[in-house]
């Protein structure tokens, strides 16, 4: 037998009592008063929220709030594990990140460190021995709005992907590297996205002078996860065409795939045209052309099946024009919730 556990809210009530001429006055908790060590004549934040509630904050200033993290690595020898540890603080808006070890640090896991450093936007070494690297994030979320960055993602990855069909036609294997080596540059803008997105639906003071909505913020989210994918299948392109003899292609299925590429690249500039300009007609427009590129799609697969030498590679390379697209429906999708 199931027994599911139903947490009830506890709302304490308060009545509104009127002062002088013209003030109106509420007493607030003791319990909450005491928490957060609050005393006679403190200042506290009071804002007015959209939905009708008004916000009571000890934070007035929120953005100096330090949140700090503590990873022991004495017990850590594999460098990706702890870049992944790294990153997820980085993510959940650690504002100090400490590393320590009981004994001189190994140096894997010291470049590890590093390579966590020069990836990520706004941390940075501050204080360095033989067993303890302190990490302070720099970076004022303020100084990186949600818009610029999930713009430079959009060129990013329409780039990376332009660049990998580029490659494909061309032979230029050196290009492909290229491309394969820009997938750093986009995972960081997409970290930093979900740091920022934690930070204010953390901080509604933040959120409010950044001039966006909690909705606004998640939104952000999906869109940068999905912009992050499409640069992922840029390089699936880039890998894939590595392992094509790009004199055995023939040159029609090559325009074809480039026709393909094209029309999926459209429907991603489309759908930045429908961020930008808040239009759902044309969100939905570009959602309604999916099924166009599939079937063309499916039409080149077909032409592939009697090379076996490059049919495998070939059908990884289509397969991933065919989901940039069905992203960038997605991200027209994501628009039309938040307009509506």
């Amino acid at each position: 037998m199931k027994y599911v556990l139903f947490m009830t809210l506890h709302i304490e009530t308060r009545k509104v009592q009127k002062t002088g001429g013209s003030s109106y006055i509420i007493s607030l908790p003791k319990v909450w008063i005491e928490k957060h060590g609050i005393e006679k004549k403190d200042t506290l934040g009071i804002l007015s929220q959209p939905d009708g509630n008004l916000l009571i904050t000890p934070n007035i200033n929120s953005e100096e709030y330090i949140k700090s993290k503590n990873f022991d690595v004495d017990g850590i020898t594999d460098p990706p594990y702890l870049f992944r540890l790294l990153i997820g603080a980085y993510i959940m808006g650690y504002t100090i990140i400490t590393i320590t070890s009981s004994k001189r640090f190994e140096p894997i896991i010291r470049d590890c460190i590093r390579n966590f450093t020069k990836i990520a936007i706004g941390p940075e070494i501050i204080e360095e021995t033989n067993q303890r690297i302190l990490i302070k994030d720099l970076l004022n979320p303020k100084e990186m709005p949600f818009e610029r960055t999930i713009k430079r993602m959009y060129i990013l990855a329409q780039t990376m992907h332009e660049d990998a069909i580029r490659a494909l036609e061309t032979g230029d294997k050196e290009l492909a590297k290229e491309v394969i080596e820009r997938d750093n540059e986009i995972d960081r803008l997409h970290w930093l996205v979900g740091r920022q997105s934690h930070i204010v639906l953390r901080d509604i003071i933040l959120c409010q002078k950044m001039g966006i909505t909690l909705e606004d913020a998640s939104h952000y989210q999906f869109m940068s996860k999905f912009l992050e994918r499409i640069g992922d299948h840029a390089v699936n392109i880039a890998k894939n065409l590595l392992l094509i003899d790009y004199k055995k292609v023939d040159k029609k299925l090559l325009e074809n795939i480039s026709n393909v590429s094209k029309f999926s690249l459209e429907l991603l500039d489309v759908s930045l045209d429908a961020w930008q300009q808040k239009n759902i007609k044309i969100a939905n427009e570009n959602i309604e052309k999916i099924k166009n590129l599939t079937d063309e799609c499916e039409k080149i697969i077909t032409t592939t099946e009697n090379n076996v030498e490059i049919s495998v590679p070939l059908g990884y390379i289509i397969e991933s024009i065919r989901r940039t697209g069905e992203y960038s429906a997605d991200i027209s999708e994501i628009i039309i919730n938040n307009l509506i």
